[in-house]
């Protein structure tokens, strides 16, 4: 049996790996590699390595590929509704020739992964805003974090603002609600954090200023500026300070409190940059439930 899928404008890159977890099943990726491998799934008729990055216009085969008997009928292509968009186009804090920025809502990803389909890249890929050209991320936000997120409108912005991103030359701040108290009120965290990639152990030096805004015996509202851009950076330092973010559900305590933290209390609230002696400020203002959690813990957000 052989089977061809044409990638069209809903993908803009993609590694094949991912594409194919999205698309046909969430397979371990040792299968994954062996049917690369053997042949069974070409890119134009090609081997390609799990790596290779599929685009608009490439042709992805499929000869007898079935796992565990199951076979594939059809592909899975995620269609932002037109309300998907409005919703948010309607968080838009500035929109200019050169880039968006916009106040990110919790539990949307940046961009497409193993376990996304809804995502900010390929939802605006559709909208008006990028009719004649593509969104391109400039840098990271986690799915369950809120706040200001910026996309580029084309190649030498995305590059421009990539490399401002790259040799921190962006100032982030990020407001956080946490248990406990901190032992000091402010000061820094160098921390060595530890990731794996395919079981391969990395090491990262870890850099973040931190300032408490208001507290009490049971939590604390911190602001934070990462100095470096670490994944998980801020929840792994509030949680080795033992100060985990409510809500979080992978960097806790076992008697964290669930039943008022469905959200992440992470917000990026503030990115300051400057592009040609220009100075560019951008806020995001806080969440209904941020705000509301605040007011429960009886915290007081200076700004506010």
């Amino acid at each position: 049996m052989k089977k061809l899928f044409n990638v069209d404008s809903t993908f803009n890159t993609m590694r094949i790996d991912r594409w194919i977890r999205n698309n046909l099943g969430n397979f371990p990726q040792g299968l994954i590699e062996k049917s690369l491998k053997n042949g069974k799934v070409k890119i134009n008729n090609k081997k390609v390595k799990s790596s290779h990055k599929i685009k608009t216009g490439d042709t992805i085969n499929l000869f007898n590929f079935n796992f565990k008997e199951t076979l594939i009928q059809k592909t899975i292509k995620f269609k932002p509704s037109k309300e998907i968009i409005k919703e948010n186009e309607d968080l838009i804090i500035d929109n200019n020739n050169d880039f968006v920025v916009l106040n990110k809502s919790p539990g949307i990803s940046v961009q497409g992964g193993t376990k996304s389909k809804k995502n900010l890249v390929d939802i605006f890929a559709r909208s008006e805003i990028f009719k004649n050209t593509k969104p391109f991320s400039v840098h990271r936000l986690d799915k369950d974090t809120s706040g200001v997120f910026i996309m580029a409108k084309h190649r030498e912005s995305a590059q421009l603002l990539t490399s401002l991103f790259r040799l921190r030359k962006v100032h982030k701040t990020y407001l956080a609600i946490c248990h406990g108290e901190l032992q000091k009120n402010s000061g820094q965290w160098n921390d060595d954090l530890t990731r794996y990639d395919n079981d391969k152990e990395i090491t990262e030096k870890a850099k973040t200023f931190y300032k408490v805004l208001d507290k009490n015996s049971i939590c604390s509202l911190v602001e934070m500026k990462p100095v470096t851009g670490r994944k998980h950076q801020l929840r792994k330092q509030l949680f080795s300070a033992g100060c985990p973010i409510y809500g979080d559900q992978k960097y806790k305590f076992n008697n964290s409190d669930k039943a008022i933290n469905k959200n992440l209390m992470l917000h990026s609230y503030q990115i300051k940059f400057m592009i040609n002696d220009k100075k560019y400020t951008y806020t995001a203002l806080l969440p209904d439930y941020f705000k509301k959690l605040l007011k429960t813990k009886r915290l007081r957000f200076p700004n506010s």
